[in-house]
């Protein structure tokens, strides 16, 4: 970002096979990453239109301190959400922040339909949109590596995006792969991109940019790093990650198993961050511009050709990915819950909601309401095999059943039957069956994700049922990460980057405005963030949390369903709030 007052902001016409840059809005008011986004959604965005019309925008946005200190680290995508049609954020690392800053633009806003499948190549003065028709069905793998090869330039600064086959035929959790090991993962960017005929989009950071003179930037840099490098808080996410998440959870009665018809299993050993590390931890790397290490790869070996021969592949895999291809689908070894991860990555979809809906088809099959024709395979708790088929089958749409669940659990569920063990919290939940705080956050909140709460520490940090303690936990949390967010840090550093920093921080590079008015700044995102939702449709009070939800029993008992009906009741009107009403009932846009 410069230190001017506005964004430089590259727009690409598809359609048209050309870009244009713009100066946009007032950094001071909207700091970068969600600010900025929701932002220039409010502006190029198609409210009242669906999400696949091809003027809707694709946005990548970073923040103010990308690439001037450390584990600022991600981008945030805007766009409107082929899953529920309203407007959403998924965040990614990799190396695409540093790529961005260094092409010299705040962000990247996408617009228009490719006239045949394309690679979109951006550097600070490049531009070109090639068509790529050889790679239309592709999986992930092969893509990155012909990429890789087509455009090898600047590989140190060089961030490739491209989607698999599931971005390709439009289900609504297609995902965008980021340098192979991060994703912008949830609620369907990747089938944003195929539905705008983009294979990929090649970010070349082929510039430098100016530190700051003087001492002061350089002692604050150096403070940072130390203490990012040497707290026991961030050794946690180098040394087992949050897979060390997994035994306590399971220990707590938290953990789902089997579509989360239990909550802890003996087979969690089979499982643990523990297993993973002793087993199959090849090495531990990081996004770009971050130094502490938490992207653990395993190593997946598998056997072809002679019983002599074998293939190896470096797989990453985190806390969220084990619990969606293990304990949720009743997976207890280690090395078939890397082959599973293998699978998803290749197709290119959402671990989280592929995991969660291949868990509501196999109860649905055990229930008979849906049968080994629509499957295709014989789905069973603990089967790998099976799915590893269905997961193919699945990323292919490739028959009626696999193109309703393809749209969302729900959607699935609402055909053929079985709402009531759907384990869906605005779309298919995270790994975390704590209680009541983190069933409604998660069902209400902004990206439905567990990364937009700390819903799940709540509830295992108090045995109170305060509900407007809860309400204004609830608020402020997701204010808070909200301006981290707008930096854009990495939300493991959370506990690092406090208010008090981020402003020296900003102070440290010119955005003396900026860092004096944070506060101001969280709450301007946070109602920025609130309003696209709202304008594009979002009803808080309408979301209904499925029968199974008000089934578990953690080690605090049984949820308590009348707390969880007032919660979610209360939440929502603070949505309203917190987005100044609802808004009125407009016509449709025009392209």
């Amino acid at each position: 970002m410069s230190n001017e007052r506005t964004f430089r902001i590259l727009i690409i016409h598809l359609n048209e096979g050309r870009g244009e840059v713009v100066s946009f809005g007032e950094c001071d008011r909207m700091g970068g990453g969600s600010g900025l986004a929701a932002a220039l959604y409010d502006a190029y965005g198609l409210h009242h239109e669906k999400a696949h019309h091809p003027d809707q925008p694709l946005i990548f946005a970073i923040g103010p301190l990308t690439g001037y200190f450390p584990l600022m680290s991600k981008v945030v995508c805007g766009f409107k959400s082929p899953y529920h049609d309203q407007y959403a954020e998924s965040h990614a690392g990799g190396r695409m922040a540093l790529a961005l800053r260094f092409a010299g633009f705040d962000a990247i806003v996408i617009r228009g339909r490719a006239a045949a499948p394309s690679c979109i190549v951006v550097g600070s003065h490049r531009l070109q949109v090639d068509d790529v028709h050889h790679l239309w069905g592709v999986n992930v793998f092969t893509t990155g590596k012909l990429l890789r090869k087509m455009y090898s330039g600047h590989s140190g600064h060089r961030s490739i995006l491209r989607i698999g086959p599931a971005g390709e035929n439009g289900i609504a959790f297609g995902s965008i792969n980021v340098d192979t090991c991060r994703h912008f993962g949830r609620l369907g960017a990747g089938s944003v991109m195929g539905g705008k005929n983009l294979k990929a989009i090649v970010l070349q950071g082929d510039e430098t940019i100016a530190l700051p003179e003087g001492k002061t930037y350089a002692k604050l840099f150096r403070a940072i790093y130390e203490d990012v490098t040497s707290t026991p808080q961030m050794r946690k996410y180098h040394d087992l990650g949050t897979p060390e998440n997994l035994l306590p959870l399971n220990e707590r009665k938290s953990l789902p198993w089997r579509n989360l018809q239990q909550t802890s299993d003996p087979g969690i050993e089979g499982i643990s961050g523990e297993r993973f590390a002793e087993e199959l931890l090849l090495r531990q790397t990081a996004c770009a511009g971050c130094p502490v290490g938490c992207i653990h790869m395993g190593m997946l070996r598998e056997r072809f050709g002679d019983e002599h021969e074998y293939q190896y592949r470096q797989v990453s895999y985190d806390y969220e990915p084990i619990f969606a291809m293990g304990s949720m689908l009743g997976v207890t070894r280690a090395g078939e819950v890397l082959a599973l991860l293998d699978e998803v990555e290749r197709v290119g979809m959402d671990v989280m909601s592929t995991g969660v809906s291949l868990a509501w088809a196999t109860e649905a099959l055990e229930k008979g309401i849906i049968g080994p024709d629509e499957t295709l395979a014989s789905l069973a708790f603990g089967k790998t095999a099976a799915y590893i088929e269905a997961i193919h089958h699945l990323g292919g749409a490739c028959n009626d059943f696999y193109r309703l669940l393809g749209q969302g659990t729900l959607v699935a569920a609402k055909h053929y039957g079985g709402e009531d063990y759907a384990c869906v919290l605005g779309q298919e939940m995270a790994g975390y069956a704590t209680g009541e705080v983190f069933f409604v956050a998660q069902s209400l909140g902004f990206r439905h994700s567990h990364l937009d709460t700390g819903g799940y520490s709540y509830d295992l940090k108090h045995d109170d049922k305060d509900l407007e303690k809860a309400v204004r936990f609830l608020i402020e949390d997701e204010r808070d990460r909200c301006l981290l967010n707008s930096m854009v840090s990495c939300l493991f550093a959370r506990g690092v980057y406090k208010t008090e920093l981020l402003a020296e921080a900003l102070a440290s590079i010119g955005y003396k405005k900026l860092a004096g008015d944070l506060e101001g700044l969280a709450a301007r995102v946070q109602e920025a963030r609130w309003q696209q939702r709202l304008k594009t449709g979002f009803d808080p009070s309408a979301i209904k949390i499925p029968k199974r939800f008000k089934e578990v029993v953690t080690s605090k008992g049984s949820i308590d369903a009348a707390y969880l009906n007032a919660l979610r009741e209360a939440y929502a009107k603070e949505i309203v709030a917190l987005a100044g009403g609802v808004p009125t009932p407009a016509k449709a846009d025009v392209s």
